[in-house]
């Protein structure tokens, strides 16, 4: 799909917190890791990164963009930039020589 019809096709990203423990996400294209602290999601607005402890992914449905995290929630931050459709990389094995 090209970028054209992604974005005609954009659903709405939406975040629903409760109680700092249950967190519910629509407009996920991707999950690009997880772990019990850290959660890096690709949605429509970008990448999110979601930290805590304690975290489990309790649905995970792509199709319908729809992801849903239980754990401690402490920290959500979004970077402009996604990695993936922007052939970038993170991390220690993305860096390039300079």
């Amino acid at each position: 799909m090209n970028a054209e019809n992604r974005e005609n096709n954009r659903q709405p990203h939406t975040l629903t917190m409760r109680d700092c423990r249950l967190l519910e996400m629509r407009g996920v294209t991707d999950v690009i890791s997880f772990d019990e602290e850290t959660v890096e999601l690709s949605t429509v607005c970008g990448l999110l990164t979601v930290e805590g402890n304690g975290l489990h992914v309790k649905v995970l449905n792509l199709a319908e963009g729809t992801v849903s995290l239980d754990g401690t929630v402490t920290a959500l931050t979004y970077s402009e930039k996604d990695p993936i459709e922007k052939g970038t990389s993170r991390g220690f094995f993305g860096k390039r020589g300079r």
